[in-house]
């Protein structure tokens, strides 16, 4: 027996990743139902081999599914999404609007599996953002084994954690770069991203940072542990998919590099690539389409006693995203539901 999946938001980038993912990893599924608002209804999307048409998310019946994975905004999530719950539909939700309530897990499996099992409270479990999740698979083992005090990161986002619309002004910004009559000003972004970077992601909040800086301190603490500090600068720059992070860490007790080295290499979820040589890191470009989270360019921090800083990267529409909602629903359907 297989479950009964729905999948809302189908025709976006991370609703088609979703899609694709859950037909690459052979998820057991009886049936599949894909949602999407009126604007896109009958709008076809492929899963595996099959063509499906979109239904209106608005009057979709949740009642007889087992689970449903959402990558809508948080608008349409707090809408739907509740009724999903009620009809006795697990709620995956992509968007940011259950992942600070108490009573929903937030969840990387690869890093608090257990953290499942709450999900009965309200039916609902939150994926945390693209940005925070690679980066918590690379802290837990190294905070396992030396317990980690404080987490210093800067990141280069790609656009497609923008959505479409995001790809799609880089793309018609960077064509427009080479042709002068061709003006194509920002309207996704805050400034010009072709041949730019931009230090503003979100909304600015009172102390000077950004709504997505805070939710890489709130998730870490939510994730890992509530006594690490973190501190964020997170950046837009002109890479269509795949994010990168530079991390520094400050742990309790020393931990070596080689050491840190191997306990990363033996850790669930990620590839360690790191060579001292030309080419001997991981950059956006190749990890597009992959499941894994690079690790490279790992070393000491000599400014402290016990800091290390390493260089992260991930393909953010799938780990940032649709391959850590599918690894939930694995994981719920594991040590949960037990029906495939």
């Amino acid at each position: 027996m297989g479950y009964k999946v729905v999948v809302v938001g189908a025709t976006g980038n991370v609703g088609r990743e979703m899609l694709n993912i859950l037909a690459e990893r052979e998820f057991p599924i009886d049936e599949i139902a894909v949602l999407a608002s009126r604007r896109s209804l009958g709008t076809e999307v492929t899963f595996g081999d099959t063509t499906l048409k979109t239904k209106d998310l608005a009057t979709f019946d949740f009642t007889g599914w087992d689970i449903s994975l959402w990558a809508v905004g948080s608008a349409a999530t707090k809408e739907h999404a509740p009724k999903a719950a009620k009809a006795g539909c697990v709620v995956i939700d992509n968007s940011s609007l259950y992942r600070y309530d108490p009573d929903v897990p937030l969840i990387v499996p690869e890093v608090n599996p257990e953290a499942v099992h709450g999900y009965s409270k309200k039916n609902i479990i939150a994926n945390p953002n693209c940005s925070t999740a690679q980066m918590v698979v690379a802290l837990k083992p190294l905070h396992d084994r030396a317990r980690i005090k404080r987490v210093v990161v800067s990141t280069y986002q790609s656009v497609s954690g923008a959505g479409k619309d995001g790809m799609d002004e880089l793309w018609d910004q960077t064509k427009a770069v080479y042709n002068p009559t061709d003006d194509k000003p920002a309207k996704k972004f805050t400034k010009q991203i072709a041949f730019n970077v931009i230090p503003h992601i979100d909304v600015f909040m009172e102390d000077g940072s950004t709504k997505e800086e805070w939710k890489m301190v709130a998730e870490t603490k939510k994730i890992v542990d509530t006594s690490i500090k973190v501190t964020a600068t997170c950046v837009r720059v002109p890479v269509f998919v795949g994010h990168s992070e530079a991390v520094n860490i400050e742990t309790e007790d020393f931990l070596d590099e080689d050491e840190a080295r191997d306990i990363l290499r033996e850790s669930p979820g990620i590839m360690v690539i790191d060579k001292r040589e030309d080419g001997g890191y991981v950059t956006p470009v190749e990890c597009v389409g992959d499941f894994a989270t690079f690790i490279s360019r790992i070393r000491q921090d000599s400014t402290i006693d016990n800091g290390l800083n390493f260089w992260c990267v991930s393909d953010n529409l799938r780990k940032g995203a649709a391959l850590n909602a599918v690894q939930i629903a694995e994981l719920l359907g594991r040590e949960c539901l037990k029906k495939g």
